[in-house]
């Protein structure tokens, strides 16, 4: 085992440390195990030597063996049942701590990601994220506990086997010994081979994942745009490579056994030819000859088994490398330590500068822009313009490169996250919501032991109570994959109602009306109108009409301030916002 892989095995054996006692008892009678497998061969020499002894004219049988020839059947009955439960409660107490390892990293996992940034997000495919704690983790239990168990497991039953073989005759067991770098160097050569095909599986595991929830997601894309036959294709690409994979990796595990049966088979027939030289010289009595054997053929099974384990060594050390990457990843940094109980409202943006990594142009530069508590302040412009990511950066999902964000006076980096996120509410284009109840959707997260009168008050005024009564179970009824079992404009309602009972002093609307119907606009619009009264309030939107009651609008423009004023100002203008209204008028109309 490499430097690298060491380092990696003994890291995942801390995860094993806390249960250390299932562990030591496992490995313990695992021990014991291997220690009773030179039993049965040594029982072979005297069952031998004494027990097939010929008499004749009468002579009366005076050997144990021959007086009792049920104790060697006996004994060898006995040995098998004890060493059957002794290797059973070792499977069981391995087993205990595989699972509690991979249940106690995957929940690790998953408490680690809900803390890393947004940018992790933005970089890194779902899908890969989804297979590390799926897939991979499950790969890790195998190799941290019972391919240890394996190890030392089968080695001792090695040792003591060669111990007896030793004992028996030293000769030939030297000469048994002469195929081991043979072996070593095959299990090394499958070793790199497996690990490079662990990878690589892990890999195209992550891109397959991908590839199912594209088409599971885009349903009604692929079937209006007739993109079966090509979703196809890019699933058979994916399913072909994982295939080879699987192929060479079953090659790779297939031939380790095979060539360590060679080399043992070349050792077995100059084991053969040697006895009977000895046997030619009287140096070897038919019973150790026997028991040798049957020893040497009992060391296939451990040396098989310690062939095989390089298969789920190699696949959990790949996918260690995955899961610590994980974990590795650095999380959120909470740079600031003040509280804020309840904000005002007051927000400034003194001279913000932001970049995406590998961005052509900064999404943002030089933005000066003070809101009043109670203000509501809308955000427009033409695609592209940073209008998102200026939202982005008050919740600090992003930190600004340059210059400083500031809520009642209080630089956005000097706040604790928590605090932070307790003055923000978020109602978004895309609804997101939860496969569980409606209750649970609304209240979510800080809010989640509101009472049920809260919870109603909450739906009433985000006029959603009448169809959320109308639900099979009311506010008890689950509303499926991002509430799929729902129209859109009950979709927004909720995610209304959600934000109406936070009763967050800032709220920020992500084109919250866009892509609905007349009706469920006008009951958003009017639930909206609920959750914007007294609360500082930052509206992005491509409907200019949605907007033109706002306190203040904000033109941005390649990531700049062009234009700031209320609609009538801005008209008057005839700039940049003038033309946006223009167009959107004439299309419109």
């Amino acid at each position: 085992m490499s430097p690298e892989s060491r380092q990696l095995y003994l890291r995942l054996l801390r995860y094993v440390f806390p249960y250390w006692r299932m562990l030591a008892l496992g490995l313990l009678l695992s021990a014991l195990a291997a220690a009773m497998e030179p039993l049965l061969p040594a029982l072979m020499k005297p069952l031998l030597d004494n027990g097939f002894v010929p008499r004749g004219n009468g002579e009366v049988a005076d050997g144990l063996l021959q007086r009792a020839p049920w104790v060697v059947p006996l004994i060898i009955v006995g040995i098998m049942t004890l060493r059957g439960i002794i290797t059973f409660t070792a499977n069981y107490a391995m087993s205990w701590v595989q699972i509690r390892l991979v249940n106690d990293l995957r929940q690790q996992m998953f408490d680690h990601m809900l803390r890393l940034p947004m940018s992790f997000f933005e970089q890194t495919p779902s899908a890969r994220t989804i297979t590390r704690l799926t897939n991979d983790v499950n790969s890790i239990g195998g190799a941290a506990t019972t391919v240890g168990v394996t190890l030392i497991r089968e080695s001792l039953s090695i040792a003591g086997l060669l111990a007896w073989l030793l004992y028996l005759n030293w000769q030939l067991t030297l000469v048994t010994l002469t195929v081991a770098p043979f072996i070593a160097w095959v299990t090394k050569k499958v070793g790199v081979r497996l690990r490079n095909m662990s990878r690589a599986s892990q890999e195209g595991m992550g891109l397959m994942t991908q590839t199912l929830q594209e088409g599971i997601h885009c349903q009604k894309v692929l079937k209006v745009f007739g993109g079966q036959e090509q979703e196809s294709r890019r699933f058979a690409a994916v399913n072909e490579e994982m295939r080879g994979y699987a192929l060479r990796t079953a090659v790779a595990a297939a031939a380790g056994s095979p060539l360590v049966h060679f080399f043992v088979s070349i050792a077995l027939a100059a084991v053969i030819y040697t006895a009977l030289l000895q046997a030619g010289h009287g140096e070897t009595t038919v019973g150790s000859f026997v028991s040798f054997i049957t020893c040497m053929l009992m060391l296939l099974a451990p040396l098989r088994a310690l062939a095989g384990v390089n298969l789920p060594l190699q696949r959990g050390l790949a996918a260690a490398e995955s899961v610590f990457q994980l974990l590795d990843t650095p999380v959120e940094r909470e740079t600031g330590s003040r509280q804020l109980e309840r904000a005002s409202g007051r927000i400034e943006f003194a001279d913000v500068g932001f970049a995406y990594p590998g961005a052509e142009r900064p999404a943002l530069a030089e933005v000066q822009l003070d809101i009043e508590p109670g203000q509501t302040v809308a955000l427009v412009g033409p695609s592209g313009g940073g209008k998102s990511t200026l939202a982005a950066l008050l919740p600090r999902f992003h930190a600004p490169d340059q210059g400083e964000i500031r809520i009642d006076g209080i630089a956005l980096a000097d706040l604790e996250l928590s605090s932070l996120r307790r003055q923000i509410a978020i109602v978004s284009q895309e609804t997101l919501l939860f496969n569980d109840s409606v209750r649970a959707n609304i209240a979510y997260g800080a809010s989640a032991d509101a009472t049920d009168a809260q919870i109603e008050a909450a739906a009433r005024a985000a006029n959603a109570l009448d169809f959320i009564l109308a639900l099979p179970e009311g506010f008890d009824t689950v509303i499926g994959e991002n509430g799929g079992r729902l129209s859109g404009g009950q979709r927004q309602r909720l995610a209304i109602a959600r934000a109406i009972l936070k009763d967050a002093p800032i709220l920020i609307l992500d084109e919250a009306t866009s892509a609905l119907d007349n009706e469920s606009e006008r009951l958003v619009q009017e639930a909206l109108e609920h959750l914007m009264a007294d609360r500082t309030t930052l509206v992005i939107a491509h409907r200019l009409s949605t907007i033109e009651r706002a306190d203040r609008i904000v033109v941005l423009v390649q990531g700049r301030v062009v234009e700031s004023g209320r609609h009538e100002e801005l008209l008057a203008r005839n700039s940049v916002y003038a033309k946006l209204h223009q167009a959107q008028s004439v299309v419109a109309g």
